[in-house]
């Protein structure tokens, strides 16, 4: 089974967690923006953060044989710091490297002004770049939310955007408007596998995301591999769980036109190497990220 996780904050995750996903199939992924639950207090700690997404992030999981794609954006949340509110000034720089794939996550916390300023300002900055967006749903009033994001992208390619974080509530407004939907499957929150296998039932496989948005909470980034599997016994054919698992999210972020799907080798325990295509950073040796590998001591 070939996954692609298109939506998975491998900065919060360890590098064991890597290696347990490569062993699971997934081969690919995308890591968006997002709040990392301590407040940022200025704009240069987003730009630390954007610069790691493009980064060390994808040399470290090149090692254990997975492509690291990213899409960057002023989250939602801190859309209303007036502390963070100056990264939108910088983000043009940022969404032309090429392993940016799309503009996110952009949208709703809790419905403010400033977040509609913000959410105007990036879907622009999508427009200008030829990239499409993915949109962060909010965790209250989620149908709400989700009613003003459709509103507020209606002028869009449907095609274009990914509404996330999606339930049976929220499904069929996103159907109906022809976006692309969004599930994030987690252990207690959100979406559950027994769930989402009844929704593709229901709904079909065109223009399903399956993701795990896994983070620094309760969550598994091994979920898309369990939907996977309960798809097949459910009675799914294989190539329907190779659609919703890995033609979907290439369909969606190959319209940025800066997807890499060609396959990496993981390295050797206990050693690292320089992946074609991976950036070393600035002043970087032969095999390491900046002067640094994810090896630690002697063996």
């Amino acid at each position: 089974m070939k996954i692609f996780d298109p939506h998975v904050h491998m900065t919060a995750r360890t590098t064991d967690d890597y290696e347990r996903m490569y062993a699971a199939g997934v081969r690919v992924v995308v890591e968006p923006a997002f709040w990392l639950g301590q407040p940022r207090t200025n704009v240069g700690s987003f730009l630390d953060y954007f610069d790691g997404l493009l980064g060390w992030e994808p040399y470290r999981a090149a090692q254990y044989g997975i492509r690291h794609h990213c899409a960057l954006a002023l989250n939602p949340k801190e859309a209303n710091d007036p502390r963070c509110t100056g990264v939108l000034g910088e983000l043009p720089r940022y969404l032309l490297k090429d392993s940016v794939v799309a503009v996110g996550e952009l949208g709703y916390d809790s419905m403010t002004p400033e977040e509609d300023h913000a959410f105007e300002v990036q879907l622009a900055l999508a427009d200008e770049h030829g990239l499409p967006v993915l949109v962060h749903t909010p965790h209250r009033d989620k149908a709400a939310g989700t009613r003003r994001t459709l509103d507020v992208v209606k002028g869009m390619d449907p095609g274009r955007v990914l509404v996330d974080h999606l339930n049976e509530l929220t499904l069929g407004m996103v159907a109906d408007a022809g976006c692309w939907m969004g599930f994030s499957v987690y252990p207690d929150t959100k979406m559950d596998t027994d769930r989402m296998v009844a929704i593709l039932k229901e709904y079909g496989t065109e223009r399903m995301i399956v993701n795990s948005a896994a983070d620094w909470g309760r969550s598994d980034p091994l979920k898309t591999r369990e939907v996977g599997e309960a798809m097949l016994a459910a009675g799914f054919t294989s190539a329907d769980v190779e659609r919703v698992l890995w033609d979907n999210p290439v369909a969606f972020y190959g319209q940025s036109g800066r997807l890499s799907l060609e396959e990496i080798a993981p390295v050797a325990p206990g050693t690292t190497h320089v992946v074609p295509g991976v950036p070393l950073g600035p002043g970087a040796p032969g095999a390491g990220y900046a002067g640094n590998t994810i090896l630690r001591g002697a063996r």
